[in-house]
């Protein structure tokens, strides 16, 4: 067998065929199934697009009824897992709770019928289900409080913004979070995906794929930048110091939060979305100082990197569609895993129809031949 080139990261290098998602990177493009992001923002929801994604196609208006309905009425988590969850630190963030709550799911639901469709739908939809129950959870019970419970007369999103703080939301803010969600459901051959796809082909039960993919979300070069994009306009503070800020982080060669991506060297098409819903809440419900810094942010970033493929990514603008809806800074990587499990289950399924065990090669740089040292030479 001959040893390809190594590539730190796996850059440019293809682990697996799929017809789930498709980017141009060069053109700014972005298709679940064939069908451009901007035409599902526009025309679907969050769960006609992960029907879409995990079953190939869209649903008939009775097949997206049907699976609305097992969705609405599998919200419930068991109360040994609220129990647990209530055992965790208050300190400690969401995205760790999420993860070992996740994975909890399989002492429940752990039985590995992988070639019965039946499973495969019922393990989906719990999951689907159940995970924005426990992000919900975890909100409420590090302030001390009882979570609260879903709202069977709420639909996907709204009913998780209820759970939030037992409040109704806006039909505007919930249709805007909604869109969101369906944004960020899926993405091609990104790590957390990759992750979950390794874990898969060991055959190990969807809680434990999904955990692992969780886990790796987390990172602050994944789905952990939108917290840090925040953080970064707060720490610049107007837009009269956006450039000096810009020139001090190429000075030092470091990252721009929420900008530059691995496959996109255009504008992230769903950056474009996202400003949009921003101005739309904006306009509803109030403004947000740190739009103008973003918006001369992104203007800098463009005149001064732009030649080097560097705009702005999904994470720049999301975060300040969630502050607008009142959603806590950490519990923003938390909702990316809530639309992402869509297309974590998608490569799962897929991954499961033509099934061979990830086992990567390696190019070893260590010695040979190394005589042991008894302990008492050492």
């Amino acid at each position: 067998m001959t040893v390809c080139e190594y590539r730190p990261g796996l850059e440019g290098i293809p682990v697996a065929q799929s017809s789930i998602s498709y980017v141009d990177g060069q053109k700014g493009i972005l298709e679940y199934r064939g069908i451009r992001i901007e035409e599902l923002a526009s025309h679907s929801t969050f769960l006609e697009t992960s029907y879409l994604l995990i079953w190939g196609e869209l649903p008939t208006k009775e097949e997206l009824e049907a699976f609305e309905y097992e969705i609405r009425h599998r919200r419930r988590i068991k109360y040994r897992i609220r129990d647990m969850m209530k055992c965790f630190p208050e300190t400690g963030h969401p995205m760790d709770a999420l993860q070992a709550s996740a994975a909890a799911l399989g002492l429940f639901y752990s039985k590995r019928a992988l070639d019965n469709p039946d499973y495969i739908r019922e393990a989906v939809v719990r999951l689907l289900a159940k995970i924005p129950t426990m992000v919900a959870a975890f909100k409420q019970m590090r302030k001390g409080n009882d979570s609260v419970q879903p709202n069977d007369d709420l639909d996907y999103s709204a009913n998780f913004l209820y759970m939030l703080n037992e409040r109704k939301p806006d039909p505007l803010a919930a249709r805007i979070f909604d869109i969101c969600l369906t944004l960020h459901a899926e993405h091609t051959m990104n790590a957390s995906t990759f992750s979950a796809m390794v874990t898969a082909s060991t055959l190990t039960d969807p809680y434990a794929v999904v955990a692992s993919a969780v886990g790796t979300l987390a990172g602050p070069l994944h789905g952990g930048a939108n917290e840090e994009v925040i953080t970064m306009l707060e720490e610049i503070g107007s837009v009269e110091n956006v450039r000096s800020y810009l020139e001090d982080c190429v000075q030092r060669k470091s990252k721009i939060m929420g900008f530059g991506h691995r496959v996109y060297k255009v504008k992230d098409p769903r950056a474009t979305i996202l400003q949009n819903l921003a101005e739309q809440l904006f306009e509803k419900f109030g403004h947000d100082e740190y739009y103008e810094i973003a918006v001369e942010l992104e203007k800098a970033v463009e005149e001064k990197l732009g030649q080097k493929g560097i705009y702005a990514n999904v994470d720049f603008y999301s975060g300040l569609v969630y502050r607008k809806l009142g959603i806590p800074t950490d519990l923003f990587t938390p909702i990316f895993a809530i639309a992402r499990v869509a297309g974590w289950l998608a490569h799962w399924k897929e991954q499961l129809e033509e099934n061979r065990i990830f086992r990567p090669t390696q190019i070893y740089t260590g010695v040979h031949s190394v005589d042991y040292l008894p302990i008492e030479k050492r």
